[in-house]
């Protein structure tokens, strides 16, 4: 039984194989274009919009600094899934180490948690600015702001730690190809020779109690926010109330929509080509990082006011 172990463990493989998109070699040339385009457009606006909240004085409220904890996460999610994906593209470097994959796939879960914790944080903020706003001064202050980016922080960086430590404890014997353009954990842990149900059961929970969480809570504060909004009775105070959060509520329900249906493919396996899911899963890491910084400057007068005081000084 143990020379039969040792065996095994030494077949064992030293690093992964990303086929990303092997069955449609086409969808590389002509998904390597937009995604690049995109993967600049993501860093230069969300770049130009932590530059602008701080450089600007006027900017240096709660909101601003949750925007800015926003762009951050965005940066570093973008910066670990899609240079790995273009590299693929381009140069066929398909290999990635176990050390990297592992920590692609920790920052993934972790990050992907954060974003979602600070879109929840960020409608508690715009329910307390439009249902009880002679309280918000007191309610949303820096201090509320230290605190809520160390629960973000704090909450997404321990509850999904498990995930590449359980992924990395299985034992590979000999498949190390994954099917998929980054490192996701079911793709990985499924190349196990090991039972991953504790991997399966814990990835499913953590994701309905983190992400399914925050997004019933923030559409809870919605929900108060529309009801509030529907009593108001000032003219114009209606349209004034909901431009102050409309923006916020586009990112939300793009962000959430994609990652439904992102669900929904998984779920529907049978139905649909298993590339979808991968490419669902690509774009989810690079379009609400694009689209965030674009929505808030074109929709928020300050920021955008912030952004041309900052272009006249660059000149």
């Amino acid at each position: 039984m143990t020379a039969h172990k040792n065996d095994t463990i030494s077949t064992g493989v030293s690093d992964f194989l990303l086929n990303c998109f092997v069955r449609y070699p086409s969808w590389q040339l002509w998904l390597s274009l937009p995604l690049s385009i995109l993967f600049l457009l993501a860093l230069g606006a969300n770049t130009v919009l932590l530059i602008t909240i701080r450089m600007e004085a006027s900017l240096h409220e709660p909101l601003y600094y949750l925007l800015s904890l926003l762009s951050m996460l965005d940066i570093v999610l973008c910066l670990t899934v899609i240079p790995k994906v273009l590299a693929i593209f381009w140069f066929d470097l398909r290999h990635t180490s176990f050390a990297a994959c592992f920590l692609q796939m920790y920052i993934m879960n972790s990050f992907l948690a954060m974003e979602s914790c600070t879109f929840m944080i960020m409608a508690f903020d715009r329910y307390i600015a439009i249902c009880h706003p002679l309280r918000y001064p007191s309610i949303i202050t820096d201090q509320f702001v230290v605190k809520a980016a160390t629960f973000i922080l704090v909450r997404n960086a321990l509850i999904p730690l498990p995930i590449p430590i359980l992924s990395a404890r299985l034992h590979y014997c000999w498949r190390n190809v994954i099917d998929n353009c980054i490192c996701a954990n079911m793709s990985v842990s499924r190349l196990a020779c090991d039972d991953v149900t504790i991997n399966r059961i814990y990835q499913f929970s953590i994701g309905w109690t983190l992400l399914g969480s925050d997004l019933v809570l923030i559409f809870l504060s919605y929900t108060l926010i529309l009801r509030a909004v529907l009593r108001l009775k000032a003219e114009g105070a209606v349209a004034k109330a909901l431009s102050t959060c409309g923006s916020h509520f586009i990112l939300i329900l793009f962000f959430s929509t994609i990652l439904l249906v992102f669900i929904l493919t998984h779920v529907a396996k049978g139905k649909v080509s298993s590339e979808v899911p991968v490419l669902l899963n690509v774009l989810h890491h690079v379009i609400p990082a694009a689209l965030n910084p674009i929505v808030y400057g074109v929709r928020t007068q300050e920021i955008k006011q912030g952004i041309k005081r900052l272009l006249k000084k660059g000149w």
